[in-house]
């Protein structure tokens, strides 16, 4: 997966913190988390604030 796969990395993130509120998250964990699925190929440095609010937004609607 990469940066770009918002809808993915959402749905991946869900199923590996269930325990998350997403609303709460802030972006350095948000970031850490992301890099650290089994499945996620993409360099850190590609990331951004605007992408980390896409992934945030999609986990929220995922959750709700």
């Amino acid at each position: 997966m990469k940066w770009t796969d918002v809808n993915e990395l959402a749905i991946e993130l869900s199923e590996a913190h269930p325990e998350v509120d997403p609303v709460k998250i802030n972006f350095v964990d948000l970031m850490n988390w992301v890099i650290a699925l089994p499945d996620f190929s993409d360099d850190a440095r590609h990331c951004g604030e605007k992408i980390l609010e896409a992934i945030q937004q999609a986990w929220i609607d995922e959750v709700a």
